[in-house]
């Protein structure tokens, strides 16, 4: 089972480990924080940690700890949020566009190829850009940018799978177009989906970072790691801990979806288990 075989892997067992803590610290930040993240105090601002203020104080005096804790649940969100809609409308346009073949997959993948001729956070910036900083708009434009990858890695699928016998049993029974996607491939396509979604949840949470970093993303006070870290680096001299957290935060995030990912993607590829 690949359920199994996933959990073989000591590393993919690690991040999924990790994975599991920061959700349990996204739920939970609100009774784990000692304070309120935006509790300011100016007599204590850029304080070093203490028994009062685990990870210190920031430039505002703020508990760094409790807002590292409310970070996970924005960065959490945005980075699943994100995935969902760009994995749905991805992988529609890509199972359509493999598919349909002719003008129809011409069409949506010389979009796709449109999109992919930006860098991610480029084309994210110029969404937020048009539509104005915070968190909703990052939410859309980090999407945005990560649909072509969804809808190559779909189409990819589609054209292997849509010359199977089952799915052409399926079309010589009269069985309509959307039937056959819907009943025949998506369900076979779904593993490099999930694989790629998996290893997606880390990119669009750095592409959220980096946007909150440039001011773009969630807006003050909100605690968001990236807009904590742009907060924090002029004092990196005289008070690191107040970027040290948010830094360490976010790689480790990142960390845990890559290493859940490579083991997903191991434990679900028929060309690595055939080799076994």
């Amino acid at each position: 089972m690949a359920a199994r075989r996933f959990w073989r892997n000591g590393n993919a067992r690690v991040g999924l480990g990790m994975i599991i803590f920061f959700a349990l610290i996204a739920i939970f930040a609100g009774q784990i924080a000692p304070q309120g993240p935006d509790q300011e105090d100016l007599l204590d601002r850029l304080k070093p940690p203490s028994a009062q203020h685990w990870i210190g104080t920031d430039e505002l005096g703020r508990d760094v700890f409790a807002r590292v804790l409310l970070g996970a649940r924005i960065s959490m969100t945005v980075g699943l949020v994100a995935v969902s809609g760009s994995l749905v409308i991805g992988a529609l346009l890509g199972i359509t566009a493999g598919y349909a073949g002719s003008r129809v997959e011409s069409m949506i993948m010389r979009l796709m190829d449109v999109m992919l001729a930006f860098p991610s956070i480029i084309l994210a910036i110029g969404i937020v850009a048009m539509r104005g900083p915070g968190l909703n708009n990052t939410i859309l434009a980090v999407s945005v940018v990560n649909i072509p990858v969804y809808a190559r890695v779909a189409r990819g699928s589609t054209l292997a799978i849509k010359e199977f016998e089952y799915v052409t049993a399926a079309r010589a029974m009269g069985a309509r177009p959307w039937r056959v996607l819907l009943r025949s491939i998506l369900p076979n396509a779904a593993a490099p989906l999930v694989v790629q979604a998996t290893l997606g949840v880390a990119t669009a949470i750095l592409d959220a970072a980096g946007l909150g970093f440039l001011g773009l993303g969630a807006q003050p006070p909100t605690p968001e790691w990236g807009a904590m870290l742009a907060d924090a680096y002029k004092y990196l001299l005289t008070a690191f801990w107040a970027a040290l957290a948010p830094g360490v935060a976010i790689g480790a995030v990142v960390l845990s979806f890559n290493l859940a990912g490579d083991g997903l993607h191991d434990a679900l590829d028929p060309r690595l288990l055939a080799g076994r």
